[in-house]
Formats: C-alpha cells, sequence, structure tokens
C-alpha cells in the first residue's frame, strides 16, 4: 500500500510539474488541490516545491496553517522577493513580519529583498533603516547585500553615505567585490567627484580587487564626458601597458569625447588608424561621428562615411539614417531624405518614433500637415506608439495651420493612453487657441495648466491677460 501511495504522488508531482511547464497555472493548482484530498500524505516539500510558480494563490499558505505546516525560509524569501518585484513592498514588509511570528526568523537573504525592494521604490531611508536593523540583529550583510544598498543609494546620488555604511564601515570584515566597487566609482563620478573614484579604485587594488575593464571605463567616460582628453587617452595607455585590451565601448567613449570637442577630424583618424587594427569599429563608432559631422553642416562628408562603412562591412543602423534624414531635412534637401527612407527600406529597417518624429516635425513646418497626419498614422500601424515629443510636432503643425480643434483632438486623445501634455504642449495650445480667438477654451487649457503646476512664458502670459481684459472691455 505504501509503495502505491508513493507511487501515486510521484504521478501527482509529474503532473503539476508538467502543467507549469506548459503555464497551464490554472489547472496545475486544481491537481495541487486534488492532491492534498488523496491518500498521498503532504510533505512541506510539496508545498515550497511550487510556492515559486503558484504564490498569487495566496491560499496556499492558508492551508499550510491549517494542517500545521509551516513554510520554510526558502518559500517566504521566494514570495518576499515576487512581491518587492511588482512593486508590493507593504505586503513584503507585512510578510517579513509574519516570518518572525511564526518562528522562522528573516536572514540575510531576506533583508537583502527587502532593502532591495525599498530601494526600488526610491524609499531609500526605510532601505538605511532595515539595513542597520539587519546589522544590530547580529547579521553581518555579504555582497549581495552590500550591492543591493549601494545599487540603490547610488541612484538616489547618495554616493557618500553608499560608501560610508558598506567600504568604510565594513573595511576588513568583508572581501567586496568588484562589481561593488564599480557601483561607486560611478556614483562619484555621476556626482563629479573624480577625486573620491580615484581613490576608491586605489583601495580596492591595496585590498586584492583588480580593477577591471568596467572600472576603466567608468573613468574614462568621466574623462571624455568632461572633455579631459589628455587624461582619458593616458588612461587608455596604461590599460593596453597593463595587459588590458579597451574593448569597443573604451574606444567608442573616447569617440564621443574627441567629437564634444571638436576634434571631429581626429576621432576619424582613431577609428582609421587604430581601431579597424584592433577590430573594435561598429556602427556606434560610425554613428558618433556621422553626428559630429552633421552637426557643424558637414552633411556630405557624413553622406559619403555611411557608404564607407558599408564598403567594410559595417551594416549602417536606424540610428544612423535618422541623424542623416534629419540633418538633410534641416537643410531642406528633401529629395536626399526621400532617397535615405527609400534605402533604409530596402534593407529592411522599420523607422524608428524617433524618425518618424523627425519626419513628422518636418512635414509640419514645411506646411504639409496632411502628410504629416498620414506619416502619425502609419507609425501607429507599424506598432510604433508616439511620445509627447511626436504628439507635439503634429500639435505644433495644426496650430500653426490654424487648426486647433485637430490640435485639441490630439491633446484629448493622447492623456487617454497615458501620454500627459508638457510645458510645451500647453504652450502650443494655448497659443493655438489664441490665434483663433477661442478665448474660453484657452483659459480653461490654462488652468489645467496650472493644475499640472506649469507656467506660460512672458510673452504667451501678457497675451493672454491681454485677450481677457479686451474680453471684458467688451
Amino acid at each position: 500500500m505504501y509503495r502505491n501511495v508513493g507511487a501515486q504522488r510521484h504521478i501527482y508531482r509529474s503532473r503539476i510539474s508538467i502543467l507549469v511547464k506548459s503555464g497551464q497555472i490554472d489547472q496545475a493548482v486544481q491537481v495541487f488541490d486534488e492532491m492534498s484530498f488523496s491518500e498521498c500524505r503532504m510533505f512541506s516539500i510539496d508545498y515550497n516545491r511550487f510556492l515559486g510558480v503558484l504564490i498569487k494563490n495566496q491560499r496556499l499558505f492558508d492551508d499550510m496553517d491549517t494542517i500545521g505546516i509551516v513554510a520554510d525560509i526558502w518559500a517566504y524569501n521566494i514570495y518576499m522577493n515576487l512581491l518587492c518585484s511588482e512593486n508590493l513592498v507593504e505586503d513584503a514588509l507585512k510578510l517579513l513580519t509574519i516570518m518572525g511570528e511564526k518562528g522562522r526568523q528573516p536572514d540575510k537573504v531576506s533583508y537583502t529583498i527587502i532593502i532591495s525592494g525599498l530601494c526600488r521604490v526610491k524609499r531609500y531611508e526605510e532601505a538605511v533603516q532595515m539595513w542597520k536593523f539587519m546589522i544590530k540583529k547580529g547579521l553581518e550583510p555579504d555582497n549581495m547585500a552590500c550591492r543591493a544598498l549601494v545599487l540603490g543609494l547610488i541612484e538616489s546620488g547618495q554616493a557618500d553615505l553608499a560608501y560610508e555604511l558598506t567600504v568604510g564601515n565594513m573595511r576588513g570584515k568583508l572581501r567586496f567585490e568588484t562589481l561593488i566597487y564599480n557601483v561607486l566609482i560611478h556614483g562619484f563620478c555621476q556626482v563629479g567627484r573624480i577625486d573620491k573614484a580615484l581613490a576608491i579604485k586605489s583601495f580596492m587594488k591595496r585590498n586584492g580587487c583588480e580593477p577591471d575593464l568596467i572600472t576603466h571605463n567608468v573613468l574614462l567616460n568621466y574623462c571624455c564626458g568632461h572633455e579631459m582628453l589628455d587624461a582619458a587617452e593616458k588612461l587608455m595607455e596604461k590599460m593596453e601597458k597593463g595587459g588590458m585590451k579597451p574593448d569597443s565601448y573604451s574606444y567608442n567613449t573616447l569617440l564621443k569625447g574627441l567629437c564634444k570637442a571638436s576634434m571631429i577630424d581626429k576621432a576619424y583618424t582613431l577609428i582609421v588608424n587604430k581601431m579597424e587594427g584592433k577590430g573594435v569599429v561598429d556602427v556606434v563608432s560610425y554613428n558618433t561621428v556621422i553626428h559630429a559631422l552633421c552637426k557643424v553642416g558637414r552633411t556630405s562628408r557624413a553622406y559619403k562615411l555611411l557608404w564607407e562603412m558599408g564598403r567594410k562591412g559595417i551594416f549602417p543602423d536606424v540610428d544612423t539614417f535618422s541623424i542623416l534624414i534629419d540633418a538633410f531635412l534641416k537643410e531642406g534637401n528633401s529629395s536626399a531624405a526621400r532617397d535615405l527612407v527609400g534605402q533604409m527600406t530596402k534593407m529592411g529597417l522599420i523607422p524608428s518614433r524617433a524618425l518618424y518624429t523627425i519626419i513628422i516635425d518636418h512635414l509640419c513646418k514645411t506646411g504639409r500637415i496632411g502628410m504629416a497626419h498620414s506619416t502619425f498614422h502609419d507609425m501607429l500601424e507599424q506598432g510604433i506608439y508616439p511620445d509627447i515629443v511626436s504628439y507635439n510636432a503634429l500639435i505644433n503643425g495644426y496650430c500653426k495651420s490654424f487648426k486647433v480643434s485637430e490640435a485639441m483632438k490630439l491633446y484629448e486623445e493622447m492623456q487617454t493612453i497615458g501620454v500627459y501634455p508638457d510645458d510645451v504642449t500647453f504652450k502650443l495650445i494655448v497659443g493655438g487657441l489664441l490665434k483663433e480667438n477661442k478665448l474660453s477654451l484657452a483659459c480653461g487649457v490654462w488652468d489645467q495648466m496650472m493644475e499640472k503646476g506649469f507656467t506660460l512664458d512672458r510673452d504667451l502670459s501678457e497675451a493672454l491677460i491681454k485677450a481677457i481684459n479686451l474680453n471684458e472691455v467688451s
């Protein structure tokens, strides 16, 4: 008999496993219920094993309570992790309390999950308090816990606090992983503290943790972003001398720095003389130089690079075409832009939202509002949803063409799909309504604007007040 019951239990477990793997969760729950009412004895492993996939069925915990089985730490942690991943942090905190009440004291994994969850919803102060509480309970944070706290605090711009609570307070207690040092270095670079970032790099090396490629790329990114190009080039040389090969990200970062400093020819020379030989040239490299050339009006030279990259086996992407199309349209060369769209289509590349917006904006500015409207709907048909910039481009076109009623339809439509007006939208709509003497509607939109914390610029504000005063006089 016992053998038969064991075989039956195995069959139940197999059925549930197959249903879960095929995504038939409801059926898996039904079989689990059937198993619980059968002659098979239920073990805590049966609950814990399926808890991860059936976690949304809270009654599983209730069933376990009924028959006196308490979920283990592993199961509780899975549940907490799911709650935090769905930003249900309050429920996760309640579960943390329930664990203790059930005799399952939270471990460092439990606290790490909660700290990470609190940081995810930007409750950084509570995350810090939870960190301190964990240590007070005698649980020494590990690298995973440090990572959760550091990532959260760096995101909130609290680099000093992140350093103090981890590397500062736990020096000698934990061998920190490279990732934690890198996040801290990135955090200090973000707030302009390159001195502190370099000090951490030296510290990690002294403590047996060698700076890796990411460490150097973070510092390289800072130097290039602040036009410290001599320092950037020295860092690249130092990397190579130390046996660390800069990757395509390293070189592309240097390219961006050179282009930002208007050293475009030097950037191109870097591609040809060094990057090609090392095999690190990619589409991003060319896009960087093409964009820089277009910005300074050297569009013809940029266009030649499009053909050059093709000859070298580097295929242009949507960004390449978007940069060039935008440049040609700004120059008034619609024919070249149209040819590029044709080339792009032949390559099977679908325009991005940014490119659609560029084209819509150009059509509106050149008075072809009907074509802009059609292009907008083509974008929707491609499954590409417009953002606020896309809507503003078309709204601007309608307002300039004295079709403010169409602009108002877009204004209402965008909000129904979760795209909310910004200060540009409000100014366009109010300006368009005033031009067509629709004062009442303009005042209504102005009220909505103020409710959302936006204000009109001086000229438009004076025009609106003047219109209101004239209306009152008449």
